[in-house]
């Protein structure tokens, strides 16, 4: 989503220019005489796509995750609960072969929500012609990774409907983690009628869109989305919000002055704003597993040399950025794999196999630059550096632009920034030299952060291209040894800092204020940040 949503990220800051939605105060009052239960909050960045099959980011996970249900969803602190999955699949005894029980359940236009719209979701997602980046996220199931590329037929993929309410699936090897992978966007059913009817405007626009989840979209613009509880639902009982209306806010500071005259029930915190909410009782800080990092284009003539990747990585300040820039719990990455994320089965964090890695001083990297600049027989270089226009990404690059520009000689860096949606096109393109970007975890395992790595995976659009790296990744994915797993994704992570694939700059925490009124807001470390089905406001 994505990391998990792939999640790639655009940087953990909010971002618009005005707000439709109505005052919360208003409605806070309504709320305990029977008028509507609205929860209005913000977001960083516009949505690319409501498409399941064609979704690629947080921004898109978010009211994803919201307006519809796969087989299963993320509960109350990442617990795994059931969505359209009624009960408890068979289970093969080699592992291989599930099967699910749907349960009873319509979509908003009236249809049945049945085992056919997950097959037909799924192995559409899994189609070449769909060019979904996020296709590699199934290819656990049997064939999909063939029939991704063109090599066997779609109809060869191990999902299938045996009737209406019974799907069957398939994998090539068993999974650990596969309940968890399955709360995932892509793994989400789809209505065939709506996409039929829709082609490719199909989640573009909200009336193109039908839901099987806890809320639908019923107004969707640049600026601003609005969700209203689905009366279809099947756990329509729960749901104690009639509206959540999201504007997309750029500046923090107007974020902040919305929530300070109620008409905002959330808003992100960084720097000087933390400092001033620090002692407040609605203010709370919470880690999660994104990590935000630079990747480098290995197409560049200056960034296919290993020691230009490494000066780069060396000469700019990582504390400075999580410290003072961010001032929000944020820590500086010496890692890729973060920290207080995946755990084997006695509690020892993946963290603990290799520790900090990426390290050195400002020194090492004038002195990698001056062996690189030797090696390209150049002395002076130029760089262009990609980020996405919010507050925050601004900050930073200009901050590592400084840096970069100061201890490496003939550095100019020239900072490009665009839009999430552009950002994320030019990204698949392979069109940029040196990017921003942010990872968070599509499920709860390292692979999840390593993967994409390999040769010829969606997300290569670095062209980096090590087989040997590849081999420890095939080999942690076809092992059911968990300790031989991780020896060989840890051995993989030091082999990305060996070669100063990317560069990590942070792990990201949330420093955030939020209404008393709000109760059982649940934020969660994979997929899409929020959960909206418990919520109430007293």
């Amino acid at each position: 989503m994505k990391k998990r949503l792939a999640m790639l990220f655009s940087l953990s800051l909010i971002t618009s220019s005005f707000l439709a939605a109505c005052s919360y105060g208003n409605d806070s009052a309504d709320a305990t005489t029977g008028g509507k239960k609205v929860l209005n909050i913000v977001e960083p960045s516009e949505i690319p796509t409501m498409d399941s099959g064609k979704a690629k980011d947080a921004a898109s996970s978010l009211p994803l995750r919201n307006t519809m249900e796969g087989l299963y969803r993320v509960g109350e602190g990442d617990k795994i609960v059931d969505g359209m999955a009624e009960g408890e699949p068979t289970v093969s005894p080699d592992g291989l072969t599930y099967t699910f029980k749907i349960r009873d359940a319509k979509w908003s236009n009236g249809d049945t929500v049945t085992a056919n719209d997950f097959e037909y979701a799924w192995k559409r997602a899994i189609d070449p012609a769909t060019k979904s980046q996020y296709s590699f996220i199934m290819f656990d199931l049997k064939n999909a990774k063939k029939a991704s590329k063109g090599e066997v037929g779609v109809d060869q993929v191990g999902v299938k409907a045996l009737d209406e309410k019974t799907l069957e699936i398939q994998l090539e090897k068993p999974v650990p983690y596969f309940k968890n992978l399955l709360t995932f966007y892509t793994f989400l059913p789809v209505n065939k009628k709506a996409v039929e009817e829709h082609g490719d405007k199909y989640g573009t626009t909200a009336d193109t869109l039908v839901f099987n989840g806890p809320f639908t979209m019923s107004e969707w613009k640049t600026t601003s989305y609005k969700l209203v509880k689905n009366d279809t639902y099947w756990d329509k009982d729960v749901v104690k919000l009639d509206e959540v209306n999201t504007q997309i806010i750029k500046e923090v500071s107007t974020a902040v002055n919305l929530y300070e005259t109620n008409e905002l029930d959330f808003a992100r915190l960084t720097s000087e704003h933390v400092a001033n909410y620090k002692e407040h009782a609605e203010f709370a800080v919470r880690q999660d597993p994104s990590v935000f990092y630079l990747r480098f284009n290995q197409k560049n003539d200056v960034l296919k040399n290993e020691k230009a990747r490494k000066a780069i990585d060396l000469s700019y300040n990582k504390q400075g950025i999580a410290e003072t820039i961010l001032n929000n719990g944020s820590v500086p990455a010496k890692f890729f794999v973060p920290q207080n994320f995946a755990k084997d089965e006695n509690g020892k964090d993946f963290r603990s196999l290799n520790g900090d890695l990426w390290t050195g001083t400002t020194e090492d990297a004038k002195k990698l630059w001056a062996e690189a600049k030797k090696e390209l027989g150049k002395d002076t270089m130029k760089l262009e550096f990609l980020t996405s226009d919010t507050e925050s990404a601004k900050k930073i690059a200009e901050f590592i632009k400084g840096d970069l520009e100061k201890n490496l000689a003939g550095l100019t860096v020239d900072i490009k920034q665009v839009p999430f949606k552009q950002k994320l096109d030019l990204e698949a393109k392979s069109d940029y030299q040196m990017t921003m970007v942010g990872w968070g975890p599509d499920y709860q395992d390292p692979m999840t952060f390593l993967d994409m790595f390999v040769k010829g995976h969606t997300q290569n659009n670095f062209n980096y291209d090590n087989p040997a790296y590849d081999e420890l990744i095939k080999k942690a994915q076809n092992s059911n040894d968990n300790a031989e797993r991780w020896a060989a994704m840890a051995e993989a992570e030091k082999m990305l800092d060996a070669e100063a694939v990317i560069s990590p700059i942070y792990q990201r925490s949330t420093a955030y204020i939020l209404k008393d009124k709000v109760k059982n807001l649940y934020m969660h470390a994979v997929g899409g940040e929020f959960s909206y089905k418990w919520v109430d406001l007293k």
